[in-house]
């Protein structure tokens, strides 16, 4: 066919069949090509690129990519998940990302293609556009964090950031915490040192903080009870000082209820370190049931000395509590109580008095906490140190007793500890005056031994020894003199042994116990025996107790318990517990109950508790909500044919003092301090904020313990809920600000904490500037750049400032120096190891000037040359 027979009589054009294929095939080629580049363009339309902040409470901050569309923010799951170290593991396309979330029982497979999200066995449907995949990385909407991982994400457009808060112990928390337990055992045993050192001052008068509580119950056609509870704390005459006052609604005003204590504290003093005054907290060796009105004075300080040796202690609270050990203040360890609210420490015994202290956490972090004091049986002091508390006041019940009691120790040597003193109480009218003497005695770093003779009263005694294996054997021994009347107790003599065990496997752990005593009373004795098996089985928290009592020998009282504890999917804890008795051949009870969370701070509880040995059900059903300033709960109870409800509402508030406000909170405030830091640029290098100085957002910092708040509209930092007469460490980051310029000169502060206190803190930013330069040897007219030559940095008063090297290119450059006059010179030892000798001008004057930003010098040349040749006598022929 010719090219006229493509016309036919219309005038339309005849291609051939194969130039329409290729038309065709060309056509869609470049559609195909083109569409993806539209789309693309489109999405980059809808979707805006930007850069926020990521904070984490207990982990730090972090800046990110982000999305945003509309009003929805999303957030990079590689790199979220990489900083909260999750394991994640994306397909090279970035199409999919899986990994292990937390443990080994929670996979999880993020999936843009099929639009889902699986978090072990539950399957989470999302929309077209939740998922946005771009070339390195797998974006999700940041609702689902929330929503699926309990990772709530909080977007703030004002200050472009994002607060994540959880309930879980993350990974990156976890290692944290490890991390912060080894910091504060390091400062046990005294190992950190600070740059900087703030030291506690002593304010006439503060007031502090304030809790409260108000609790009402009811019972259907009975009793009706309210309960009002009022903490107040502050500091008077450089003391803590706390007040706590109690009303109930079914009984007369009760002074005895009502308590009020002032706590003096200096370490510097020499005569005494510590005074009380008011309702005191003494351990009597007399039996008395009513507070002590009085002082109490001594010179045991509030802090410590290294860490030598550990001792072992187990209780028990409710189940899945999270429970934090403290010693002498500092957060020294944690654990997760298992089923049956079964815990145990490894306490590090200090010389010195050890305070030790146990905060109790809800089972979704919901700072539920109670605290409680635990008498440590051993007291270790330093070699040749002497220790003393005296205690005198009145006994609040209807005779009045005078009371006061005496204690001394000394410390032989590191292993040895004496104690002495005597006990006076007056309504002993026989033996008014108690007489006793104690010691501990350490016969290896694993066998301690303690014992205590309260002369004609009671002796006890206690051994505890650790195997290499972890096993440990813990025997007692108390034993009552039959005359005496000063401890109301109905046993002469009370004998015990403890053997723990743990048990580490590869994917399992276990702790193994076994406790058996004997009573011995005034005509008879009765054995009691515990089996207890604690674990994890399949993520399954478990607890098998088996209990024994022998008052008859041959019908022996035995029985178990039987405990779990279930964390199912949707944020659902499940707690059954059976107990069965062998000896009657039946069950004795069975209780179960539900926790379901709810939004952030909500909780549903489901209980149930079946009786069989007295016939009693029980069903309650409660609801507890935690707002940012209250806790409250309000709850039905059945019990038979009895009904009840209860109600209460708790929350405080602290003044935050320089620098801040008054706070509300939550949680406890009264008798804890806090910190507020504000960090500016000192422009003046004088480290005094001044008004023409402006303050600067992102310091970065690590602290043992407290809790971080960031005021983002004037970068304030607050640290609240620390312990009193406590160092803490604060450990700034050097690299934590967006210019370089900006240092930290001294990144590692002490500061010692008051309670009912907020102490302010200036931090100074010292606004770095920089010099650079070259460094040339001069020879025959020509230069050569120098490495590796050393060139000093002087004062305008000749102080030398700092050292630097050049490069193999002769280059030098210096970053660290405050405004004002300089000079640079080569050094001169050097020089002279190398033959050398400066050329004029030997110094090189520069200044720094004051800028916000850094000054930098560049430019500077400092020149060298080789020494001549020596000339001797006949060198030179004529």
């Amino acid at each position: 066919m010719t090219a006229d027979d493509a016309y036919n009589k219309s005038g339309n054009i005849h291609y051939p069949h194969f130039l329409r294929f290729r038309i065709v095939f060309w056509a869609l080629s470049i559609s195909l090509t083109l569409y993806p580049l539209c789309s693309s363009a489109q999405q980059e339309s809808d979707f805006e690129e930007i850069s926020v902040l990521l904070f984490i409470r207990h982990i730090g901050s972090i800046e990110i990519p982000a999305y945003i569309k509309g009003g929805d923010l999303y957030l990079p799951v590689i790199d979220l998940f990489s900083f909260l170290k999750i394991q994640n593991i994306p397909t090279p396309s970035y199409d999919t990302v899986s990994g292990i979330f937390i443990n080994q029982q929670t996979p999880f497979l993020i999936d843009r293609v099929n639009n889902k999200i699986q978090l072990q066995k539950s399957v989470h449907e999302l929309k077209n556009g939740d998922l946005i995949k771009t070339e390195n990385n797998l974006y999700l909407k940041s609702n689902y964090f929330g929503e699926i991982f309990g990772l709530d994400c909080s977007f703030s457009f004002s200050s472009m950031s994002v607060t994540l808060t959880t309930k879980l112990e993350l990974p990156a928390i976890k290692d944290l915490r490890q991390s912060m337990m080894r910091s504060n055992l390091s400062k046990l045993k005294g190992e950190i040192k600070p740059d900087t050192t703030i030291r506690r001052d002593y304010p006439i008068f503060h007031f502090g903080a304030a809790d409260w509580v108000i609790s009402a119950s009811e019972i259907v056609n009975g009793r009706k009870d309210m309960h009002l509870n009022l903490a107040l704390g502050g500091i008077l005459a450089g003391g803590e000082a706390t007040v706590d006052l109690n009303y109930n609604s079914s009984q007369s005003v009760n002074w005895k209820q009502q308590s009020y204590l002032w706590h003096f504290a200096n370490n510097d003093l020499k005569a005494f370190k510590q005074i009380y005054m008011g309702k005191l907290p003494v351990q009597t060796i007399a039996s008395i049931s009513a507070p002590v009105i009085g002082g109490q004075i001594s010179n045991t300080p509030t802090t410590f000395q290294r860490s030598f040796c550990s001792y072992t202690l187990s209780d028990y609270t409710e189940p899945g509590w999270i429970v934090e050990l403290y010693v002498n203040y500092v957060l020294i360890d944690y654990a997760k109580a298992d089923a049956s609210g079964y815990f145990s420490f490894e306490v590090p015994l200090v010389y010195g008095n050890s305070f030790v202290k146990l905060r109790f956490y809800g089972p979704w972090g919901e700072e539920r906490t109670r605290e409680q004091v635990i008498r440590i049986p051993f007291n270790f002091l330093a070699p040749k140190k002497f220790e003393y508390t005296l205690d005198a006041g009145i006994v609040q019940n209807p005779r009045n007793s005078r009371y006061s009691k005496l204690n001394l120790n000394y410390g032989v040597s590191r292993r040895l500890t004496l104690g002495t003193g005597v006990e006076y109480l007056s309504t002993l009218s026989e033996r008014p005056f108690m007489p006793f003497a104690n010691f501990s005695l350490r016969i290896a770093s694993s066998f301690l031994v303690s014992g205590e003779y309260n002369v004609g009263i009671r002796f006890k005694g206690i051994v505890s020894y650790r195997l290499p294996a972890d096993l440990l054997i813990e025997a007692s021994y108390t034993r009552l003199n039959e005359s005496q009347t000063a401890i109301i107790a109905g046993y002469r003599e009370e004998r015990k042994a403890v053997i723990t065990l743990p048990v580490r496997l590869h994917n399992f752990s276990s702790l193994v116990r076994l406790a058996a005593s004997q009573v011995v009373l005034a005509n008879s004795s009765y054995y009691s025996s515990e089996f207890l098996i604690s674990g994890s089985v399949l993520g399954v928290s478990t607890n098998l107790t088996t209990s024994a009592l022998f008052f008859n020998p041959t019908h022996p009282n035995i029985y178990s318990t039987l405990s779990f504890g279930i964390r199912l999917p949707a944020k659902v804890i499940l707690t059954p517990q059976v107990q069965f008795s062998f000896s009657q051949g039946k069950f004795l009870s069975f209780k179960i109950e539900v926790e379901k969370r709810f939004f952030r701070d909500g909780t549903i509880n489901l209980y149930y508790e079946k009786n069989f040995v007295n016939n009693i059900s029980t069903l309650q059903a409660g609801v507890r909500f935690d707002f940012s300033a209250v806790q409250t709960n309000i709850s039905a109870r059945q019990s038979n044919d009895i009904s009840s409800f209860q109600q209460y509402a708790r929350g405080s508030f602290v003044y935050e003092g320089k620098g801040g406000k008054m706070k509300f909170s939550r949680n406890s405030m009264v008798g804890k301090g806090g910190i507020i830091l504000m960090a500016f640029l000192d422009a003046n290098d004088n480290r005094k904020f001044d008004k023409n100085e402006q303050k600067v957002a992102g310091l970065d910092i690590r602290i043992s313990g407290g809790k971080v708040d960031r005021k983002f509209n004037d970068s304030t930092i607050i640290i609240s809920e620390l312990e009193p007469f406590t160092n803490y460490y604060l450990e700034l980051n050097r690299n934590g600000f967006e210019n370089i310029s900006w240092q930290i000169p001294k990144p590692v502060i002490s500061i010692t904490v008051n309670a009912n206190e907020y102490r302010f803190v200036q931090v100074p930013i010292k606004i770095a500037g920089e010099v650079s330069g070259l460094v040339y040897l001069v020879e025959d007219s020509l230069r050569i750049a120098q490495g590796r030559v050393l060139v000093s940095f002087y004062s305008s008063d000749s102080v030398l400032i700092d050292k630097a090297m050049t490069e193999e290119d002769g280059f030098f450059n210096f970053l660290g120096l405050s405004p004002g006059v300089y000079f640079a010179k080569l050094d001169q030892v050097q020089l002279s190891k190398l033959g050398m000798v400066p050329v004029s001008p030997s110094m090189v004057p520069f200044e720094i000037k004051p800028s916000f930003e850094g000054d930098q010098v560049g430019g500077l040349e400092l020149l060298m040359q080789r020494l001549p040749a020596p000339m001797y006598p006949g060198n030179n022929k004529k």
